[in-house]
């Protein structure tokens, strides 16, 4: 009788242990799994703002006639726009190009870059790369 209640008593210490055991590394999975969903849905916003297209009222016209809908169309407008024209757009007093990508387009960060740059060609540099980092 004493060894039937002995080998109960151990038998329930080693289910105690298993379940223990299975408590652990529950919560060490349970800990790592949200980490790799956050970043999944990080990445997804950068995406999702180098494609914000605006609506047809809403469209920048540049002063050479160009119409651009979105991130992609100013950086290949930048590519070939006459430095005359930026700096109608982008200047001193207004940086249009800033503007509406801030209020437009809704993205703060890349209106910020934009404000910084002086020359068209360092507008286009900062937007390519801007780009580049939403699309990975």
């Amino acid at each position: 009788m004493v060894t039937k209640t002995i080998k109960k008593e151990v038998a329930k210490k080693i289910v105690k242990k298993a379940v223990v055991k299975k408590a652990t590394v529950s919560k060490t999975v349970a800990k790592k799994a949200p980490k790799k969903a956050v970043k999944k849905t990080a990445e997804k916003k950068s995406v999702f703002k180098a494609l914000v297209c605006a609506i047809d009222g809403e469209c920048f016209w540049t002063r050479d006639g160009r119409i651009l809908q979105n991130l992609a169309d100013l950086h290949l407008a930048f590519g070939s726009m006459d430095d005359e024209i930026f700096l109608h757009h982008a200047n001193t007093e207004k940086n249009d190009f800033a503007d509406w990508v801030e209020y437009v387009l809704q993205d703060l960060d890349t209106a910020v870059e934009l404000r910084t740059a002086k020359k068209r060609i360092e507008a286009e540099k900062m937007l390519a790369t801007h780009l580049v980092n939403c699309s990975l």
